[in-house]
């Protein structure tokens, strides 16, 4: 088993320098909220949308529960993803 498969992965939303609302996972919410500031290894979408802050994080046992939860909140509406956020 490697180390990936032992993390525990996190689905996390982010929200954009525009206001607008980006879904993801990770297993080292840190790091990867770094690569979305710097530029290195961040999405597309956040490169034009800096800086971005961690606004949610869920916490998924494995990688294939924490894709589904993360389809499943793509799929929300804004409003939706607000209220999830609290």
């Amino acid at each position: 088993m490697t180390d990936e498969n032992k993390a525990a992965w996190i689905v996390y939303i982010l929200e954009c320098s525009d206001k607008t609302l980006y879904t993801g996972i990770t297993n080292n919410i840190e790091k990867r909220v770094e690569q979305h500031n710097s530029g290195q290894e961040g999405a597309k979408y956040t490169r034009a949308r800096r800086p971005v802050k961690c606004v949610y994080e869920e916490p998924q046992p494995n990688r294939s529960a924490a894709t589904k939860r993360e389809i499943a909140i793509k799929k929300l509406s804004r409003s939706e993803k607000l209220k999830l956020i609290g």
